[in-house]
């Protein structure tokens, strides 16, 4: 499978992710294909405040992507969706790592997530 970069760079963003600016960058990649832990593709749309996947028919809210963040940031043990305990976890989880909110330490080995 032919990965495309998409970081935040890719969104037209240089610079660290930060609340601030993490909904921005989700907005601008939506309609991209992304992939979870387990390799499921999945797209979203984002409608004010709330992103749709095509997995799923609840939102994910753009609080909980800032719930995430802060939780990645203030927890070393949180390597992988499991540990997240959000809403659209495995979603969050491949949306953050891919706009380079994950550091690359944090991600788990291939098959623990």
């Amino acid at each position: 499978m032919e990965k495309e970069e998409r970081t935040a760079e890719a969104a037209g963003y240089e610079g660290e992710i930060t609340a601030e600016n993490l909904w921005t960058v989700i907005v601008s990649l939506q309609g991209k294909v992304f992939y979870t832990s387990k390799k499921l593709p999945f797209t979203y749309t984002v409608r004010g405040g709330e992103l749709f996947t095509d997995r799923r028919d609840r939102s994910v809210t753009r609080s909980t992507f800032e719930r995430a963040l802060e939780k990645i940031r203030s927890d070393p043990a949180i390597k992988g969706p499991k540990k997240l305990n959000v809403y659209g976890a495995p979603y969050v989880w491949a949306i953050l790592k891919t706009v380079g909110a994950v550091p690359s330490e944090k991600e788990e080995p291939k098959g623990q997530g």
